[in-house]
């Protein structure tokens, strides 16, 4: 049975991916809730009809006690017996089926599967984001947003259905309750009622922005703590745990700010709803007392009433929280909008085609990016790299390189130029076709919180165990593959690697990472640093394995260490965004140049500059 209301909607359903997502908080919701009209439309029919019911409940009780007082003790079972079997039968069987049905929609069919659409959509649309955009905000507060805006969102649905649709129904339904039994009655709760409104009013436009700036202090402490945890190394290494303490205290006391604030709206609003109440049940038990006491209303009408209003007290504090928590809830979506609802700006071409690969030839005419910042980056670049060729990137810090490559494999899109592969512009194919054919080891390896196995297979997730292993032995990674073990009893290529490969040497990641572009066997291969966290032995071992990778590919290689890439077809010697020297590595260094003096000034093969992170 429940997997009934479990299958009504797949979460999971295809759909139509939007670069551009709704930036208004009820036109996003509503394209999440397309997949689930009729299950709401349906569970709006069985709210109402519940509601309904409880005020039958409610008339029925007033019915009850005029019978009682009009037929006595005697004859009452006699003549209404068939009555007091029929209401039996509806409440034993009739109403509890009603119910299942109503909370099984709402329970099982909306709750679970709603939220599992949005944080999948969501996810599916900040995975197609740009690098570019990652690297302006914490992965920690990316993350809280794409975990804490989908129940957000189904518990606000969750209100509609459990309190709002019912609570709605049963006020409509209970003024028919007192109208019928005396115009009068309803006069005292239409007044209640409008004064229940201001309030709810007042609580609804303050709580919104209040539970907006809480979540996105939340937010912000979770990016300040996961910004921690990520560069632990670097916290334990200067001793600065104090600091981040008091960098994370900052974060975490705004938080509290932020949250006394909503939580003060809410004493505000209970302190006014118990004097509310008060005025309801005077008011309606009193005036219908009254009009009994004048023979204008029967016992079972001053019954009703008083049951009517006493319900009325016990649910309102439960609508005001409701519906609070409601547009509390809201706020929290519209804080992670910030995010999810953000358009995608590094995007396919309409008419986008895979990347017809034939040769190799790399084409780079008039390339200029400085990110937005008008200088840095590249300044009029042109380069050619015929099919097959092998080329070495050489440079100071900030002169350019890295830029040069995030540009080829597309991670941001260049400001002026173009770059074509196989004379085919790269922002007219699709970007995955470009990215499969291009093979890259970075300086920095970031491994997946994952098994060694699933960390190789990455490159080629098709690839057999033989073809992996074979790719390790290239690597020189099979011998200490083999001596892993994880915390959890997992060995060799099972074995866990932490998050970003901790468990792991800097030498043992880039092994994996070399072993993992074996493996993809991409023809264009890109090689930033990539033997320079390893120790001498290791990498005149990887540098004859590198060498074999480079048969029949084109490559860039960019590298500090120039005897690295003393052997390339031609090193290209890079400065302020542009190409000042370019030449076989004998050639350079007869010019006397710039190429020259990184290698006469080079200590154990190293150009005498800073990395290249900052680029």
């Amino acid at each position: 049975m429940f997997r009934f209301f479990e299958n009504l909607v797949d979460p999971y359903v295809a759909y139509t991916e939007t670069d551009t997502p709704p930036r208004r908080l009820w036109p996003f919701m509503a394209g999440y809730a397309r997949p689930f009209r009729k299950v709401f439309a349906v569970t709006t029919f069985f709210s109402v009809t519940i509601a309904f019911i409880e005020i039958g409940l409610l008339w029925y009780l007033g019915r009850l006690v005029d019978l009682l007082d009009e037929t006595g003790m005697q004859s009452f079972w006699a003549e209404h017996w068939h009555e007091m079997a029929a209401a039996a039968l509806f409440l034993l069987v009739l109403r509890p089926v009603l119910q299942f049905l109503d909370v099984g929609l709402i329970n099982n069919a909306i709750m679970p599967n709603f939220g599992t659409l949005i944080r999948w959509r969501a996810h599916r649309h900040v995975l197609r984001q740009s690098v570019g955009w990652y690297e302006n905000d914490f992965a920690g507060r990316i993350a809280n947003r794409i975990m804490q805006t989908p129940p957000a969102a189904g518990e606000a649905v969750f209100q509609i259905f459990d309190a709002l649709t019912f609570s709605i129904a049963y006020i409509v339904g209970a003024g028919v309750l007192l109208m019928g039994a005396d115009l009068r009655l309803v006069l005292p709760m239409i007044l209640w009622l409008l004064l229940y409104m201001a309030l709810l009013r007042w609580t609804i436009t303050r709580v919104g922005p209040a539970s907006k700036e809480a979540s996105d202090a939340r937010s912000a402490v979770t990016g300040r703590v996961v910004d921690a945890y990520t560069n632990i190394h670097s916290v334990k290494l200067f001793a600065q745990q104090d600091l981040e303490t008091d960098y994370a205290r900052e974060a975490i006391e705004y938080a509290r700010e932020t949250f006394q604030k909503e939580m003060r709206i809410f004493t505000v609003m209970d302190l006014c709803l118990v004097a509310l109440n008060g005025f309801l049940i005077v008011a309606v038990v009193g005036w219908s007392i009254w009009l009994w006491s004048v023979g204008s209303a029967s016992v079972g009408i001053v019954a009703a009433a008083s049951a009517l209003v006493l319900r009325l007290n016990a649910m309102t504090g439960w609508i005001m929280w409701a519906v609070s928590s409601f547009f509390r809830n809201l706020g929290v979506v519209a804080e992670g909008m910030e995010t999810i609802a953000q358009p995608i700006t590094l995007t396919d071409a309409p008419d986008a085609r895979p990347l017809d690969f034939r040769e190799g030839r790399i084409e780079i005419k008039g390339v200029s990016h400085h990110y937005g910042r008008g200088q840095g980056g590249l300044d009029h670049l042109s380069l050619t790299i015929a099919p097959g060729e092998k080329i070495g990137l050489v440079g100071r810090s900030g002169s350019g390189k890295s830029t040069l490559v995030k540009l080829l494999l597309r991670f941001y899109d260049p400001e002026g130029g173009t770059i074509r592969i196989d004379g085919q512009d790269i922002t007219r194919v699709t970007q995955d076709s470009l990215r499969a054919r291009i093979g890259m080891v970075q300086q920095d390896t970031a491994l997946l919180h994952r098994s060694v196995r699933e960390n190789i297979l990455y490159g080629r997730p098709g690839a057999t165990e033989a073809e992996m292993i074979a790719a390790c032995d290239r690597a020189e990674a099979s011998g200490f593959i083999a001596s892993l073990a994880d915390a959890e009893g997992r060995q060799g290529f099972d074995a866990r690697v932490g998050e970003r490969g901790v468990k792991l040497s800097g030498g043992q990641r880039q092994r994996i990472a070399i072993a993992r572009v074996i493996l993809k066997d991409a023809p264009i291969l890109v090689l930033d640093e990539a033997t320079s966290a390893l120790d001498s032995e290791v990498e005149a071992s990887i540098q004859e394995t590198l060498y074999g990778m480079m048969t029949g590919k084109t490559v860039i290689a960019i590298a500090h260490r120039l005897s690295t890439i003393a052997q390339m077809d031609r090193i290209v010697v890079m400065d302020d965004g542009k190409i000042v020297e370019e030449g076989t590595h004998a050639a350079l260094l007869a010019q006397g140049g710039l190429y020259a003096g990184f290698w006469a000034r080079q200590s154990g093969g190293f150009i005498g500059t800073e990395d290249d992170a900052a680029e």
